[in-house]
């Protein structure tokens, strides 16, 4: 694959970017385009999976034939298998006439089936016919009907986990997967984020007829930095932001740069070896924190009982304070257990005997201070994320379609969050 190649593929479907996981991703998804084999693209939500299917679309010989995107989040569980393979009059209720789905409507064509993971078990068994045969069956009906499609499927997460959770179909899984593309998010894409900047910048101040926004050195830094956890799409609605906000100085600092990028938690230092790190809570992570802390403070009064010994004037102030320095050995000596062992899950242990590594009533304090923090912390996100809702509806109108999309979830997710939040009324 050459240079001019990729180039003209970038132009072609506006992809902007030069790092080399996204050439790469471009020119698998080239390579494969003249195939019919499946395809499931891989990668965050925002990353601009949807390009990618365009391309493999359009570069194949299906390309006169039609194209169809379909947000497998967005579609109703109960009537998911309607929209795809279509239904007889009178199959359920409200089924007034009879209706083509997709994969009869696009027949020699390509479907993009986009949030795959949320398919549910019942359509996967269907989908899998189809990937299969070639074969698909109307609902309320029992004729078997023959379709020559292109499936291409995208998913956020990761399915080889939905597979061991019984939440995807194995088989699925390996026949939707034959050719895999990762799309890399913003972060790991480096000078691709400043590039994509200018390009939003430039569109911005042609749409709203303003003077293109710039960054200073310091400010560039900044956002080469962020993570941007909504990738592309964050970015997008980040430029946007500033070009309409910024006074007439559309240099844009460092600091001015900060109050547009959302605030990210830094996350907890490793504190052993990875290996096992995605089994550590924040709990087990902070009950190692303060225990550390505890071993510390014990070793350091021993050390000053140590000195105080050795010098006779100083023992008045031993026997002043004699009450710091009771259990010092006992409690110095106790190793706290790595959070990869599971004591940290039995913490409230019942034995008292010399071997336990903690006081009871330490113990005690430690889980009413955890727990009061896990309780103001559950409570500051949840406002957080209702918070960030209301503003996503009332920037789309109500339009959940949209609020959804920038807010980076799922349509279902949003209607789950929506009556979570008791903001029907909105």
């Amino acid at each position: 694959m050459n240079e001019s190649e990729l180039r003209s593929v970038k132009q072609r479907f506006g992809i902007i970017g030069n790092s080399d996981l996204l050439n790469h991703a471009i020119a698998v998804a080239m390579q494969v385009a003249p195939t019919d084999m499946s395809v499931l693209i891989t990668g965050e939500s925002g990353s601009g999976k949807e390009s990618f299917s365009k391309i493999i679309h359009h570069l194949s010989p299906r390309k006169h034939n039609q194209f169809i995107a379909i947000n497998c989040g967005s579609i109703p569980e109960g009537t998911i298998d309607s929209e795809l393979f279509g239904h007889e009059k009178g199959s359920f209720t409200g089924a007034h006439e009879a209706r083509k789905g997709y994969f009869e409507v696009t027949n020699g064509g390509t479907i993009f089936l986009d949030e795959i993971g949320e398919m549910p078990l019942a359509t996967q068994a269907r989908l899998l016919r189809v990937l299969e045969n070639g074969e698909f069956i109307k609902v309320g009906s029992s004729k078997v009907q023959k379709t020559d499609v292109r499936v291409v499927a995208a998913t956020n997460v990761n399915l080889l986990k939905n597979v061991d959770s019984g939440k995807f179909r194995e088989d699925l899984y390996y026949r939707l997967s034959t050719v895999p593309i990762y799309v890399p998010p913003l972060r790991e894409r480096g000078n691709d984020i400043d590039l994509l900047f200018r390009k939003f910048a430039s569109d911005f101040s042609e749409r709203y007829r303003v003077k293109p926004i710039t960054l200073t050195d310091d400010a560039k830094k900044i956002l080469l930095q962020y993570r941007f956890p909504g990738n592309i799409r964050q970015l997008k609605n980040i430029v946007e932001q500033i070009s309409v906000l910024s006074a007439e100085d559309k240099t844009i600092t460092a600091e001015q740069l900060s109050h547009y990028l959302p605030n990210q938690n830094s996350s907890l230092p490793a504190l052993y070896n990875s290996k096992d790190k995605e089994s550590l809570s924040e709990r087990d992570l902070l009950y190692k924190v303060l225990f550390d802390m505890k071993k510390d403070m014990n070793e350091l009064k021993k050390f000053v009982l140590d000195v105080m010994q050795d010098d006779s004037p100083k023992k008045d102030i031993l026997k002043d304070h004699s009450s710091l320095f009771e259990n010092i050995d006992n409690a110095s000596s106790s190793e706290p257990k790595r959070p990869d062992e599971p004591v940290l899950l039995n913490i409230t242990s019942s034995n008292s005997d010399s071997s336990n590594d903690y006081e009871e009533d330490d113990t005690h304090d430690i889980e009413d201070i955890t727990h009061e923090m896990e309780e103001e912390e559950s409570l500051s996100l949840e406002k957080k994320e209702k918070e960030l809702i209301i503003k996503a509806l009332a920037k789309n109108k109500n339009k959940r379609k949209y609020a959804a999309q920038d807010l980076g979830i799922s349509e279902r997710t949003l209607y789950r969050k929506i009556k979570q939040y008791e903001l029907e009324d909105l």
